[in-house]
C-alpha cells in the first residue's frame, strides 16, 4: 500500500496514451505496470520497462528489435503474449506495451498443489506450442533466414494460465527473448542471466545457446508441474551451489519426489530424458515432445479438455428462448423456399450447413430432413442455439440447433465445421458476421422443394467467438485427424451438453407456463 502513495510513475502517461494505474509485477529485468490506453476508450494494457540498472544505449536500440520480435511471435501463436507497441519514456526509460490478462502463474497453480496427469497435458502442449513458434523463428527486417528466439529463461512464474471463453484454460509465455537480448552486448556475454534453479549445463558456463537448453528448462518445469518439487536440490542458492548441481547431480525420479504419483511410462521417460545434462542426449527440438505428448494427450486428456471448454462457454452463454418473429428479409426466405435437395446428399434424416449464395452476398443456411410430421410438429417450437470448438486435436466446432416443445421434446441438429478447412471457416467467419442463419426444413417424403424455413439468431458472445475460432484456427497446427476430433465433440455433445440444455429448456416451460405453451 505504501508502495501505491509513493510510486511517482502512478498517474503518468506514456506516449500521450498509455496512463500508469499501478503496479502488478516485479522482476530482475524490471516493472510491469496496469495502464489504460486512453486512446482506446481506457483498454486495460499492461506496460513494462526495463531495468535502469541494464541501461546503456545499444540496449536500447535493442530492446525495440525486442518488442517488434515479441509482437511478431504473438501474432504467430495465441501461446505468446501478445506485445502491441513499444517506445521510450521521457526519461530515456525503454518499455513495452502487452495485452493485460487475467490469471494465475503456473508457479501459483503449483505451489496450490500438483497437476493431475490431464491437466498437466494440456497445458504442457500449449507450452510447447508457444516455445515451437520462437525456435521456428521469425524474420526480421533484412534478413532471410528466420531466427531462432531462444526464451532462456523457462519456468513456473513466465507461465501465465488464464479462462478463455472458448479454449477453457490457455497458457501464455512471458518475457520471451528477453535474457537473449541482455546478452547481445559484447560486455554482458559473459553475464549469465535467467534462474539458476532451472537453467541449463550450458547456460550456467556461459556458452552460446540453442533450442536444446529452453529444453531442459522445460524438463525441470514438467517435473515440478507433476510432483511440486524440482528434481535437483542445491544445497546454497549461490551460483556456485547449482553450477555444480546441473553439471553432476543425478535428477531424483518422479516416483522418488512422490511415490503415490503414478505417470504413463513414456511420459516419466520424456520428462527425464529431457533433463540430461548434455545437449545432444536431450529432445533436439520442441516438436519431438509434442509428437510424445500426442498419445498421451489423445488417452487422458481429450474429454478433461473439451469439459472445460464447454463448462466456459455455457458458464458464459446462457441457454435463451427463440422467440417467433417474422422474416425481415423476404426476399431471402423466398430464395430459400426455392431451393431443392442436393442430388449429391441422400434422402435421408441428415443435417449439413451450406453457404447459399444470393445477390448480395452468401447467407448461413442450415439443411435439415426430417418426416413431415416432424417438421408440423417443431414450427411452434423454441429455438435454441449453441457452438463450441476444440483446437486440438484438429481444430473443429461443433454447431448445435435444437428445436424444442413441450409434448414433444427437442429435436437435436448438430453438425460439424472443419475449422482447418476453407468450406468450415468460410460458414463460421459467416455465422460470427451475420449473427443469424437459416434453418431449412426438407420433408422426406418430399425432398424436391424446402417445406419450411425458421429464422435462428446467435447470441453475441457466441458471434464474437466464431470469428476468434476460425483467426485461432488458422495458426493453431494440426496434431490429429478430423475425425478425432469430432469424436471428442460427440462424446461431449451426447454425455454433457444435451442433458443441460434439455433441463434449461424444459425449466423455462415450467416458469413460463402458458407463455410457452403450444
Amino acid at each position: 500500500m505504501a508502495e501505491s502513495t509513493t510510486d511517482p510513475n502512478l498517474g503518468r502517461k506514456l506516449a500521450n496514451r498509455y496512463e500508469l494505474v499501478e503496479p502488478i509485477g516485479q522482476g530482475s529485468m524490471g516493472k510491469v505496470y496496469l495502464a489504460d490506453d486512453t486512446l482506446l476508450g481506457n483498454v486495460k494494457v499492461a506496460v513494462k520497462f526495463l531495468s535502469q540498472t541494464l541501461l546503456n544505449h545499444k540496449m536500447q536500440e535493442r530492446f525495440v528489435q525486442e518488442a517488434m520480435t515479441c509482437a511478431q511471435l504473438g501474432l504467430n501463436s495465441i501461446h505468446v503474449v501478445r506485445v502491441t507497441d513499444y517506445g521510450v519514456s521521457d526519461d530515456g526509460i525503454p518499455f513495452y506495451v502487452m495485452e493485460y490478462l487475467r490469471g494465475q502463474s503456473l508457479s501459483h497453480l503449483i505451489n496450490l498443489q500438483p497437476l493431475p496427469v490431464p491437466r498437466f497435458l494440456g497445458l504442457t502442449r500449449q507450452i510447447c506450442l508457444g516455445l515451437k513458434t520462437a525456435h521456428d523463428g521469425i524474420l526480421l527486417k533484412g534478413q532471410q533466414v528466420p531466427i531462432p528466439i531462444i526464451h532462456r529463461d523457462i519456468k513456473p512464474s513466465n507461465i501465465l494460465i488464464t479462462q478463455d471463453p472458448t479454449l477453457g484454460e490457455l497458457a501464455k509465455v512471458l518475457d520471451f527473448g528477453i535474457a537473449k537480448l541482455m546478452q547481445s552486448d559484447g560486455d554482458q556475454t559473459n553475464c549469465f542471466m535467467g534462474t539458476l534453479a532451472y537453467a541449463s549445463p550450458e547456460q550456467m558456463e556461459g556458452q552460446e545457446l540453442d533450442r536444446r537448453s529452453d529444453i531442459y528448462s522445460l524438463g525441470i518445469m514438467m517435473f515440478q508441474m507433476l510432483t511440486g518439487k524440482l528434481p535437483l536440490r542445491a544445497n546454497s542458492h549461490t551460483f556456485g551451489g547449482w553450477y555444480k548441481v546441473h553439471h553432476s547431480q543425478t535428477p531424483q525420479t518422479l516416483t522418488q519426489a512422490d511415490p503415490q504419483l503414478k505417470v504413463p511410462k513414456r511420459l516419466d521417460t520424456l520428462i527425464m530424458t529431457c533433463l540430461k545434462k548434455k545437449p545432444e542426449q536431450r529432445p533436439q527440438t520442441i516438436m519431438e515432445i509434442l509428437e510424445a505428448l500426442e498419445p498421451l494427450e489423445q488417452r487422458f486428456g481429450g474429454g478433461f479438455r473439451i469439459g472445460q471448454r464447454i463448462g466456459a462457454t455455457l458458464s458464459r452463454v446462457p441457454v435463451t428462448r427463440q422467440p417467433e418473429v417474422s422474416d425481415s428479409l423476404p426476399k431471402a426466405e423466398r430464395i430459400c423456399r426455392l431451393t431443392s435437395w442436393p442430388k449429391t446428399k441422400p434422402v435421408a434424416e441428415i443435417v449439413f450447413p451450406h453457404p447459399l449464395p444470393t445477390s448480395s452476398g452468401s447467407l448461413a443456411t442450415l439443411w435439415a430432413m426430417m418426416p413431415q410430421r416432424e417438421i408440423e410438429r417443431r414450427l411452434i417450437s423454441t429455438r435454441y442455439n449453441t457452438f463450441i470448438c476444440t483446437l486440438s486435436p484438429h481444430p473443429m466446432a461443433l454447431w448445435l440447433t435444437a428445436l424444442f416443445s413441450s409434448q414433444h421434446g427437442p429435436r437435436w441438429l448438430p453438425c460439424y465445421l472443419d475449422l482447418k478447412a476453407s468450406s468450415g471457416q468460410e460458414m463460421a467467419f459467416l455465422l460470427g458476421r451475420s449473427g443469424e442463419y437459416k434453418l431449412l426444413l426438407f420433408a422426406l417424403e418430399a425432398p424436391q422443394r424446402c417445406a419450411h424455413v425458421l429464422n435462428c439468431h446467435i447470441e453475441e458472445t457466441q458471434k464474437k467467438l466464431l470469428q476468434e475460432w476460425v483467426m485461432a484456427a488458422r495458426v493453431h497446427p494440426s496434431v490429429g485427424s478430423p475425425s478425432d476430433s469430432k469424436d471428442l465433440l460427440r462424446t461431449e455433445l451426447n454425455q454433457r451438453l444435451k442433458p443441460k440444455v434439455e433441463r434449461y429448456l424444459n425449466s423455462l416451460y415450467s416458469e413460463a407456463g402458458s407463455e410457452i405453451s403450444e
